[in-house]
């Protein structure tokens, strides 16, 4: 990803992220307003541009889908075949050899710079998104805010916002955005951090744009996993070890089971 002299600035000022002190977390919209003006204080005080903190947030509502979502992902306490049926893991899997063929040089080429084969990458690209047919309708930056500022997690999610923040300063990320109800973003459903740490240019046009164009999308998915400690040539199934990469893709274990099972059906394995 190139990076200007903001966006570096930004890297440093970003791992010094906290919650905004000056207003309290909370579990309800009661308290939103006010914490968005006092995270926009402290974004302003660690250095982000007026310009940027005023774009982001110009929309940014309490929202109470992404709520209502982080409370409920229910899914991954099925078992492995009721995950796998709820998922659509056979028509996935049918479609991601489709997939494959026809893609057949874009995997050759993410494969030889990542060393992450086509499976894994098709099996997430499927489930994430359908390959990229739907990826969420909630305003991203709304999303990451409310997450930031709601008590169970704002710590990780005031890291996502001033990540965000970033990418609309990079222009990265339009202020308009949508996605997941957590801010996840593009078509293997990135969080705004790992945008920031892992987005590659995929088809070399000099922009990276993980909506639009799944080469971007599914090299980047490739880094991530590399950066996890993914090694070429080595097996992902579980007891194997790029198994460990796919379980930072994802916590639930029923989720990195799917990925490995339905990258080696599109594998061939």
């Amino acid at each position: 990803m190139r990076m200007g002299i903001y966006a570096l600035a930004m890297a440093a000022l970003t791992t010094m992220a906290a919650p905004a002190a000056a207003a309290s977390c909370g579990n309800n919209s009661a308290g939103f307003t006010a914490w968005v003006a006092a995270f926009k204080q402290e974004a302003a005080g660690r250095g982000v541009p007026a310009s940027v903190i005023d774009k982001a947030f110009a929309n940014v509502n309490y929202n109470q889908p992404t709520i209502r979502a982080d409370r409920g992902q229910h899914s991954f306490k099925l078992s492995f075949e009721q995950f796998m049926q709820k998922r659509g893991g056979q028509s996935i899997i049918s479609r991601g050899k489709s997939m494959k063929a026809s893609n057949a040089s874009l995997f050759a080429s993410i494969e030889k710079r990542y060393g992450v084969p086509a499976g894994p990458l098709i099996a997430i690209w499927g489930m994430e998104t359908g390959f990229g047919s739907f990826m969420g309708n909630e305003h991203t930056l709304s999303a990451v805010s409310t997450l930031a500022y709601d008590c169970r997690r704002s710590d990780y999610f005031t890291d996502q916002l001033y990540a965000a923040l970033q990418l609309v300063g990079s222009g990265s990320l339009s202020p308009n955005a949508r996605g997941a109800a957590h801010g996840e973003i593009g078509q293997t459903q990135f969080l705004p951090r790992n945008v920031v740490r892992f987005g590659a240019d995929g088809d070399g046009n000099g922009r990276i744009d993980l909506v639009g164009s799944r080469a971007d999308a599914l090299a980047s998915t490739a880094n991530f996993l590399r950066g996890h400690g993914w090694r070429a040539g080595a097996g992902y199934q579980p007891g194997q070890p790029n198994f460990g990469a796919l379980q930072g893709w994802n916590a639930a274990q029923v989720y990195q089971k799917a990925i490995a099972y339905i990258g080696a059906a599109i594998d061939g394995q």
